[in-house]
């Protein structure tokens, strides 16, 4: 499903952790870097996403996290043409998320990369919740960048 701009509509979840470190998380047979993401289905709300890809790609269910915040609106990036396939006739240009920043309430060994037969990543660690503005794909960094400032207001940090 994609809009009439050729935007997917997407979620993607900033999960952070007691000492403010977010879930960085690595595809499987590459060497590239990200959050937990993935498309809203019909019918379903962006939070409905959020939950399912949350527990879908880390394994986490609704009651290991708490919502601390959602971007207020859509954030776009471009999927350059060498990564784009032939999906919804030529018309795919990107992706357009919802970011939400999610407080991880559990111990990390309720984080679970397996639980399907095609997992999407293959390892995780916790980093400084700035860290992937340096290590994301090129393409994903102005909206990386976008979101993580978007959300940094909803953190909790001892001044």
């Amino acid at each position: 499903m994609i809009d009439e701009d050729g935007y997917r509509p997407n979620v993607a979840s900033v999960i952070i952790n007691k000492d403010n470190k977010i879930l960085w998380a690595k595809r499987v047979d590459e060497d590239n870097w990200q959050f937990p993401q993935g498309g809203i289905q019909k019918g379903e709300t962006p939070e409905q996403a959020m939950y399912r890809e949350v527990y879908e790609e880390v394994g986490l269910k609704k009651n290991s996290f708490e919502i601390l915040g959602r971007s207020a609106d859509w954030l776009k990036y471009d999927v350059p043409e060498r990564f784009v396939k032939t999906y919804w006739q030529g018309r795919y240009k990107g992706q357009k998320q919802i970011w939400f920043l999610l407080k991880f309430i559990g111990s990390d060994d309720l984080i679970n990369l397996n639980l399907h037969d095609a997992p999407e990543f293959d390892d995780w660690k916790w980093e400084n919740f700035w860290h992937p503005l340096q290590d994301v794909v090129d393409f994903k960094k102005e909206v990386y960048s976008a979101a993580l400032n978007e959300l940094w207001q909803f953190v909790e940090t001892e001044n």
